[in-house]
């Protein structure tokens, strides 16, 4: 499925050099762009849940935590 994607205020000069590198392959200002989020992005690997985990458990080593019977506790008694 082909989307729109509208990218606004951008520098003039980031403009500038995207036409000069469209000219210079070849492609209109439009196509360049869609290469190069293409290129950008195509090769970016999406972490695993395991490793998403790994860094929320890295994140929150020093806090305390609760344990999840005590906050169930307290928001029944809250009731």
């Amino acid at each position: 499925m082909a989307g729109n994607l509208h990218v606004r205020n951008l520098d003039d000069d980031l403009i500038a050099k995207l036409k000069t590198r469209a000219a210079r392959h070849g492609r209109s200002a439009e196509a360049e762009h869609r290469e190069i989020l293409r290129q950008a992005l195509e090769t970016e690997v999406e972490p695993s849940f395991d490793e998403l985990a790994a860094q929320l458990r890295q994140l929150t080593a020093k806090r305390t935590q609760t344990p999840s019977e005590v906050l169930l506790r307290e928001g029944r008694d809250e009731r």
